[in-house]
């Protein structure tokens, strides 16, 4: 029954137990830029789930010193395909409350996957980045890496002095020792492992001029006009849309190196060099980043398999942002834009499940975008704008899937939401262009 560990969602093969969740991880983490070495201490509390004499929690590439758990006798614990293994010298039940003390260490490398490339902790130039959507949580602190498991956070991180040290939630503490500094983070809204997050870099902050929640953090003298100085007025129109900012501040991090793409956390995006223009192709990636604090964030899918509720609603989020700030289209141009482009692609996508593989293919983005323009013009702006400050303020903290979506808007539209939106979730061809 031991031999064969648990995978908690299909999407994510070899990661997640669904045997017990943690409701709140603390990490001490301390990290030499020059030796690339992170060591830590990783505090988990733990609630049982369901019966089970053992916890599977995800680790890659790290080394487990001796781990002690509270409330359960630990029998023995071994490291196994990328996962530390506690086996306990009873059975617990659900409702068992355990708290685990895992010391680790070592050269921390990102995870590979063939349908995700790599994710989590990397090295760059002079510092570090951690983009760990979808899989790269266990390659800096043991984890149940699973969509549906969140968690707060305290994050306290201590490396070389010179070096600015971002992470998720709020700042509570900063402090000089003799060589380094000690950073330490709060996140005190649930979170996924995936959005967990650290950037090291030597970084400046800038204050958005128009909304004192909001920064900016980059290397000195980067000329943030016309694009992440924007970030502000972005934060008022999707508070009108969509409700309260979920949490208390937010940041964006631009690294000295360019990336590839900007990456989601909580409370934080992070974003190459390169994006630093006022390009609408970088533009609305700044938008599309903020958005995802309210969808995907705040809410986030129980089930991967949903990433829609994610990146559907970010990507209508651009089209919104488009039209309120006079970028290059309408809302309902670039609907109708994308329709157009995309309605002889291959029939080989749903979107409700469209599969590993294509979880992040951009038609993902563009059709869930499409289905709540459908909506939209079904329901009438006040409505449907009604149903995004709703479903944020109900799911706030708490995981979805599509099915909670369209009963949530069912309710609020009083129409059949689940028929209108079933022609654009599961078939495979495109649905005809929503008219008014």
């Amino acid at each position: 029954m031991h031999n064969r560990l648990p995978t908690a969602d299909p999407y994510l093969p070899g990661h997640g137990d669904p045997s017990y969740g943690v409701t709140h991880y603390e990490l001490d983490l301390a990290y030499d830029l020059v030796g690339n070495r992170l060591d830590g201490v990783a505090t988990l509390s733990v609630v049982v789930r369901e019966p089970t004499q053992r916890l599977v929690l995800d680790l890659a590439h790290l080394a487990v010193g001796k781990v002690r758990v509270t409330g359960a006798r630990l029998q023995r614990y071994r490291q196994r395909d990328e996962r530390l293994v506690l086996e306990l010298a009873e059975s617990v039940q659900p409702g068992t409350e355990l708290t685990l003390r895992i010391p680790y260490g070592g050269i921390p490398e990102p995870v590979v996957d063939e349908h995700h490339g790599d994710a989590g902790w990397e090295e760059l130039d002079d510092g570090v980045i951690v983009a760990a959507q979808p899989h790269g949580a266990p390659t800096w602190f043991p984890c149940n890496d699973r969509p549906d498991d969140k968690a707060t956070y305290d994050i306290t991180v201590e490396t070389a002095q010179g070096y600015y040290v971002a992470s998720n939630g709020d700042l509570v503490s900063r402090r000089r020792k003799a060589s380094s500094e000690e950073w330490s983070y709060a996140m005190r809204e649930p979170m996924a492992t995936y959005l967990a997050t650290v950037q090291i870099g030597r970084y400046s902050v800038t204050p958005d001029p128009a909304d004192e929640r909001v920064r900016t953090i980059a290397p000195a003298g980067v000329d943030l006009s016309g694009s992440f100085d924007q970030q502000g007025a972005m934060m008022a129109a999707f508070e009108r849309w969509f409700g309260p900012y979920p949490f208390t501040t937010y940041a964006a991090v631009v690294t000295a190196d360019d990336l590839e793409i900007p990456l989601e956390s909580q409370s934080l995006s992070t974003f190459g060099h390169n994006f630093v223009t006022d390009d609408w192709s970088h533009h609305r990636l700044v938008a599309h980043e903020l958005s995802h604090q309210w969808f995907g964030n705040a809410v986030t899918m129980a089930r991967m398999q949903d990433i829609w509720l994610h990146e559907g609603f970010a990507c209508y989020s651009e089209w919104l942002w488009s039209e309120e700030s006079g970028g290059p289209k309408s809302c309902e141009e670039w609907a109708r834009h994308y329709h157009d482009k995309y309605a002889d692609a291959p029939r080989d996508l749903v979107l409700a499940d469209p599969g590993a593989e294509l979880m992040f293919d951009d038609r993902v983005y563009k059709r869930g975008a499409l289905a709540l323009h459908a909506l939209r013009v079904a329901a009438g702006d006040d409505t449907f704008f009604e149903i995004l400050r709703d479903w944020v303020a109900v799911h706030r903290g708490g995981s979805v899937t599509t099915e909670d979506f369209l009963a949530h808007a069912t309710a609020r539209a009083r129409v059949d939401v689940a028929a209108l939106l079933e022609p654009w979730l599961r078939d495979t061809a495109m649905p005809r262009f929503p008219e008014a």
